[in-house]
């Protein structure tokens, strides 16, 4: 048989992820498209507490203030085009009133600080070694919420700069939750706006960082190389998104299916497709809601619920009737 692509051989991990596991991913925007996987099939997965972060430091600041929560107050907060935004959060907390702003960052930070002590696995996506420093303070923000770029002084963190943060951020976690487990990757999305050359050389710092902290730290953290995937098994700009920079749909989900068969058990990629299926019926959106073949079609999707529910019932089901 003739192989069109280069394989990118992994490992099978020795840590692996099942349906009782508590998981939570930050980091850049491949953080958030598996992390949206992991919901659609009904893992225990929460998904960027503070929004997407594309940099090293601003993923382990995140880690601290989950691991150590403290309430963020208004002094925290700045106001720019009549919204109200943080430096450490997306602009997805961003809000027209402060208050509520506040509400938001700081119901998240509860939530999420709640599970992060006994998360059995903690996925970190970095995306650019560049960050961006207010001028004014010299901190690191995670968003610049598009300030005018005179605020800011732009640098690229070094190897040695990720790895000796990131170094005593692990060894300050395992002190609190020593059977947490880290997966590292590199986001495949291309940072264009540096720069072809300096893109790669943003990629191979982090790239060059995760492979020390994982060698310092073989017990707790592993690698997979999404990077690797994108640019070598899909290197063909149709495994794009429009913008020739984002990963299609298509190539999110080959991704995907190799991430399962690295960190999962046969078992739980089985369990993965009875999920996955009664979540497509349970988010069904009918034409007609009192036709008999939708009433007959409820009846079909509570019965499979109860089924599920009756073998898996350790597994949440998000829906209306169901909570957690």
């Amino acid at each position: 048989m003739i192989n069109y692509c280069t394989r990118v051989e992994i490992p099978s991990s020795p840590y692996k992820i099942d349906y009782k596991d508590d998981i939570m991913l930050i980091g850049s925007c491949f953080a958030e498209n598996i992390g949206v996987k992991m919901e659609e099939m009904m893992f225990r997965a929460l998904k960027n507490p503070f929004g997407v972060l594309y940099n090293p430091s601003s993923v382990a600041n995140a880690c601290i203030h989950l691991a150590n929560p403290k309430p963020f107050t208004t002094g925290d907060l700045f106001l720019y085009n009549e919204m109200y935004n943080s430096f450490m959060h997306s602009s997805k907390f961003s809000h027209a009133d402060r208050d509520e702003c506040l509400r938001l960052i700081n119901s998240s930070l509860t939530e999420s600080a709640k599970r992060f002590a006994s998360i059995n696995h903690l996925i970190i996506t970095f995306g650019t070694a560049y960050v961006y420093k207010l001028k004014s303070t010299g901190q690191t923000v995670a968003n610049c919420h598009k300030l005018p770029a005179a605020q800011f002084i732009r640098e690229r963190l070094t190897t040695d700069e990720i790895v000796d943060e990131w170094s005593s951020l692990l060894c300050k976690l395992l002190s609190i939750n020593a059977s947490m487990k880290v997966i590292f990757t590199v986001s495949p999305i291309r940072h264009f706006r540096d720069g072809a050359h300096l893109n790669q050389v943003s990629k191979a710092t982090l790239l060059l960082a995760v492979q020390s902290l994982c060698e310092k730290f073989p017990d707790t953290a592993t690698y997979f190389p999404a990077y690797e995937l994108m640019m070598d098994e899909l290197r063909d700009y149709r495994f794009y998104a429009d913008d020739m920079l984002h990963p299609s749909p298509v190539a999110i989900d080959y991704i995907w299916e190799r991430f399962c068969e690295t960190y999962m058990e046969p078992s739980t990629r089985e369990t993965i497709r009875e999920a996955l299926d009664l979540s497509k019926m349970l988010n069904h959106r009918p034409l007609n809601t009192s036709s008999v073949l939708y009433k007959q079609f409820l009846t079909e999707t509570m019965l499979k619920t109860e089924r599920f529910r009756e073998k898996y019932p350790y597994i949440c089901i998000p829906n209306e009737i169901y909570k957690c």
